[in-house]
């Protein structure tokens, strides 16, 4: 009888056992299944059911460089043939090349390598438009020569009318532009060659001019804030023809970038069709002009740095979190309004990045003077960025965001 009772209490045992690992094996076959192939880097991202207007799961702003002479670069300068000389650094005589082989490792998940052919077949048949500064432009530049560097066939030179660049890969149907609109809203600064004005005026209320060349585009990515930095600005009400025009010379930087963020966001929110197209703003692209933020002397900048800066949560006194609070609620504003929209905020990982600036090694479309040749300096540029480098970080995590959406943008 003792047996009977062992005996039966043991096939209790075993069928439950069995009931719970059934179950076991059930949740785990739905939870790969949900997770899905991670080929195209896109895991971590938010569940398909709560994706829209949701960040991704693992920050991908915050971490740190990595030294990886392995995999990185992406591309290499002289591979790239549409390389604008304003980033070309080793055309220019830069020398050193570490800036090249520094990969950005976010704490808590791997940022996706970025694969061009794959980006592409969800891009078929749409047009990228990057409209903003010379530091879209950086953005824009990296994004062609990571897409030249898959060796994609028949691909034309960009195509520059007016104020827009047009760079078409005809094996896709797929257009890759740039817009130059510094300000976003109309401005005397406007003219894509000729607009280094130091007395800006600013149509502060008025985008229509600028504007009307986005409206077809299916991934907007805007950037505007380094040409908001002057103290003193001129704001107009009126054409720039007009006789009875009102002007009104003010500092108030941080209300005059509110107000054309406004104008900005009031045209997007009745002008979007909202269901194909997807927007991004990326925030303030950091400058390394003031080597005493970093330790170094006061005459110091980017000039002949090599490395970056390995302080974690480093913060420049060039970076205006103020300005970046009015671009981020911007966003935060267009989200509510049901605008599908990301605010990318690259300025964190940007500002390690001391080194990664052109500096004196690029082409200068105005001749150094004498002083400044004595003293290189004085003459360096610590804003824009070579390439490849930091931009096409910039353009990874872009990337992220894009695969991740392409349902949507394919619907």
């Amino acid at each position: 009888m003792a047996e009977k009772l062992v005996h039966k209490s043991w096939i209790i045992q075993y069928n439950l056992h069995s009931i719970l690992g059934f179950i076991l094996l059930f949740f785990l076959s739905v939870s790969f299944y949900l997770i899905g192939d991670n080929s195209d880097g896109v895991s971590f991202l938010a569940n398909k059911s709560t994706r829209k207007n949701s960040s991704p799961k693992c920050d991908l702003f915050s971490g740190s460089w990595i030294f990886d002479n392995v995999s990185y670069p992406l591309y290499k300068e002289q591979q790239c043939s549409f390389m604008p000389d304003d980033f070309a650094c080793h055309k220019f005589g830069r020398k050193d090349s570490k800036y090249h082989y520094w990969r950005w490792q976010p704490y808590h998940c791997d940022l996706p390598r970025f694969n061009a052919k794959g980006v592409l077949e969800k891009l078929k048949g749409k047009r990228v438009l990057f409209v903003g500064d010379s530091l879209n432009k950086n953005q824009w530049a990296s994004m062609v020569c990571l897409i030249e560097s898959s060796g994609i066939p028949s691909l034309n030179p960009p195509i520059w009318k007016g104020n827009l660049i047009t760079f078409e890969v005809k094996e896709y149907n797929a257009t890759i532009d740039f817009y130059w609109s510094p300000l976003l809203v109309e401005s005397n600064c406007d003219d894509p060659v000729k607009h280094r004005i130091r007395d800006r005026i600013i149509r502060v209320e008025a985008i229509e001019k600028h504007a009307r060349h986005w409206i077809d585009a299916d991934i907007l990515i805007f950037d505007s804030f380094t040409w908001w930095l002057e103290s003193h600005m001129t704001l107009q009400w009126g054409s720039f023809n007009s006789s009875d025009a009102v002007y009104k010379k003010v500092e108030m930087k941080l209300r005059r970038y509110e107000m054309a963020l406004r104008t900005w966001s009031d045209w997007l929110e009745f002008q979007i069709e909202r269901k194909r197209t997807k927007l991004f703003f990326m925030s303030l692209s950091s400058s390394h002009k003031n080597g005493t933020d970093w330790g170094r002397g006061n005459d110091q900048n980017c000039y002949d740095e090599t490395e970056p800066i390995s302080r974690r949560e480093y913060w420049g006194s060039e970076s205006d979190r103020k300005m970046m609070e009015i671009a981020e609620e911007s966003v935060n504003g267009l989200k509510r309004k049901g605008l599908d929209i990301q605010y990318l905020n690259i300025t964190q990982l940007s500002e390690y990045r001391k080194d990664g600036h052109p500096s004196v090694y690029k082409r200068n479309w105005v001749a150094p003077t004498k002083e400044q040749l004595l003293n290189p300096r004085k003459y360096s540029d610590c804003v824009h960025w070579c390439l490849p480098g930091v931009p096409d970080v910039w353009n990874q995590i872009l990337y992220a965001y894009i695969m991740d959406s392409s349902r949507e943008l394919n619907d």
